[in-house]
Formats: structure tokens, sequence, C-alpha cells
């Protein structure tokens, strides 16, 4: 099984940017579909953003369309979410998840498409 671990967060102001890094060991992430996830206390976990194997598919949550990016360097293990323009509001704990796929192309949005999950990194976003 693969094992994730997140790395990047930290405090940023309105506006600001963060690169958050998920590497991956145990397995190839080349075999899995990656996603970004984020939640706060008392909130349900909200979809980010999803990479399918060979990154030529993406597909973000509406709130973060044109600020967001995700991208992967499967050589490195590595799945990458460079956040622009960072609200208060997006201040959550963020986790890149994994489900390992035979098909190239496919990307998932839920929660409970993914079966390998990292800690998390936090994100706090001052106004």
């Amino acid at each position: 099984q693969v094992q994730l671990v997140e790395s990047g967060g930290g405090l940023v102001q309105t506006g600001g940017s963060l690169r958050l890094s998920c590497a991956a060991s145990g397995r190839p992430v080349s075999a899995h579909i990656m996603g970004w996830f984020r939640q706060t206390p008392g909130k349900e976990r909200e979809f980010v953003a999803a990479i399918s194997r060979s990154g030529g598919s993406t597909t973000y949550a509406d709130s973060v369309k044109g600020r967001f990016t995700i991208s992967r360097n499967n050589a490195n293990n590595a799945v990458y979410l460079q956040m622009n323009s960072l609200k208060p509001e997006e201040t959550a704990v963020y986790s890149c998840a994994a489900r390992q796929s035979y098909y190239i192309d496919y990307v998932y949005s839920r929660f409970s498409d993914y079966k390998t999950w990292g800690q998390g990194t936090q994100v706090t976003v001052s106004s």
C-alpha cells in the first residue's frame, strides 16, 4: 500500500500563495489517481482537486478553479497543489489521497473513491 506524506503548509496572508507537496512511498504514485481534500473542524472533508495517473486529466472544485493547480511528477513519486490568491475561508488541513487504478485518464472527486490518505498539512490564511 502506498504511504503519503504532505508538506508545504503554513501561514500566509490573504491573496498569498503556497505550494503543497505530497510524497508517496511504498508503491509507485504512477499507479494511482491522486486527489487533494481539505477539512476544517466541524465540517465535512471537501474535495479540492484531482489528477489522473497520466496527468492528462484534472478536475477542480468550482471554488478553486483558476487559482489552484494540481500537478504530479511520477518520476519523483510526488503530487503538488499550487494555491494562489488564498482566502481566509480556505484555512484548513489539506490532505492528499490516492486510489490505485487501471485507468490512465480517470479522475475521482468523491471522498469515498479514495483508499489511502496522508496525515495532512495545516494551511492558515490570515485576513
